[in-house]
């Protein structure tokens, strides 16, 4: 189970309404790494050594009165190495999602360092040497934004400012297009539009610089769901098919052997795992027909340019009287082979 994220997913207002993901650390094991998590670094250097810990963390609301206490233990994301290399930038990357537009809010935390005091948040992360960031430097007195492009640093956007260290503060990030703006505690101090090579989606990461240790919590991004390539096209299939009951499309999961659902007349199923059949139309490129009650599925394979199946399309359709799997094979095969001719590679579905 992946960091429990509370993932609050409204799918069905796909294009209309947001999503959300908040990072919840609080069920993890103290000193338990993060699964759907990368640990990697920018220039020089080791890996971070990214782990839970326990810290106490003022409420997000002010106490109702003033004997409550104002702070508790809590579980909270750190990066504990120390690593003094120079140009040595730690990143955990969040490999489940790729994001355009969003806004995010965290609480971070500069511990302590010699030659760095310093957290912040990587965006639009393409890789390693691709992607923006914003950080806090307490030993600087600084908080700056800038791009990161082929490794190399660009133009540092930002003011100088006291920040002090081992103090929690809320540093919020928003996207829109080419447009950023960056905010500590509440108020913004970064607004830039990016018109050349603009990045305009990638993953996220929490970001730290040489020896400082850093702790982050609080994590949470509203943003615009993509809607991929797949889900356009089973809508429009649906809109040109009206009587179909259903209409699927899976693609190989992230581990060997399974599947998951990237398009669907029910938006809310979207990222379910499929059945051994899914797997198999996509292991052998064979059609497989199954009937229940008065409906009757037809799941066929989706070729690449090379021949090779890549994904598996679920074709549901009322049942009639003399029903057979010969004539619904005939009745799915039009509209797989529509599907079939948008498609010559797996990308054409998840991008």
């Amino acid at each position: 189970m992946h960091v429990r994220l509370c993932l609050a997913l409204l799918l069905a207002a796909w294009a209309a309404r947001g999503a959300e993901r908040r990072f919840d650390f609080s069920e993890m094991r103290q000193n338990q790494t993060l699964p759907g998590f990368r640990s990697a670094v920018t220039g020089k250097g080791k890996p971070g050594e990214w782990k839970i810990i326990l810290d106490n963390v003022a409420p997000q609301l002010a106490p109702l009165t003033a004997q409550a206490t104002g702070e508790a233990k809590q579980a909270v994301l750190a990066q504990l190495a120390q690593d003094p290399t120079e140009e040595h930038f730690p990143l955990l990357i969040y490999e489940d999602e790729v994001f355009g537009d969003f806004k995010l809010t965290t609480r971070i935390k500069n511990v302590k360092g010699v030659m760095e005091q310093m957290a912040g948040i990587a965006f639009r992360i393409q890789n390693e040497t691709n992607y923006y960031v914003v950080r806090a430097s307490s030993l600087g007195s600084t908080f700056k934004f800038y791009k990161v492009l082929n490794g190399e640093r660009g133009p540092l956007v930002g003011p100088d400012l006291p920040i002090a260290a081992d103090v929690w503060h809320e540093l919020t990030v928003e996207c829109k297009g080419s447009e950023i703006r960056c905010s500590l505690d509440g108020k913004e101090y970064v607004s830039v539009t990016d018109k050349a090579n603009a990045l305009t989606s990638g993953k996220i990461g929490f970001w730290t610089k040489s020896d400082a240790v850093s702790y982050f919590t609080d994590t949470r991004i509203v943003f615009t769901p993509f809607a991929p390539a797949a889900q356009a096209l089973v809508r429009e299939m649906l809109k040109r098919y009206p009587r179909l009951l259903g209409l699927k499309i899976y693609v190989p999961g992230k581990q060997p052997g399974t599947t998951r659902l990237v398009a669907s007349k029910e938006a809310d199923d979207l990222g379910q795992p499929g059945t051994k059949t899914e797997q198999e139309v996509i292991a052998r490129g064979e059609t497989y027909y199954g009937k229940e009650n008065d409906a009757v599925s037809v799941i066929m394979p989706l070729r690449d340019r090379n021949g090779d199946a890549i994904a598996a399309v679920r074709v549901i359709m009322k049942s009639f009287s003399g029903q057979t799997e010969e004539n619904a094979i005939v009745r799915a095969a039009p509209i797989v082979k529509q599907v079939q001719e948008r498609i010559q590679s797996l990308e054409d579905l998840t991008d």
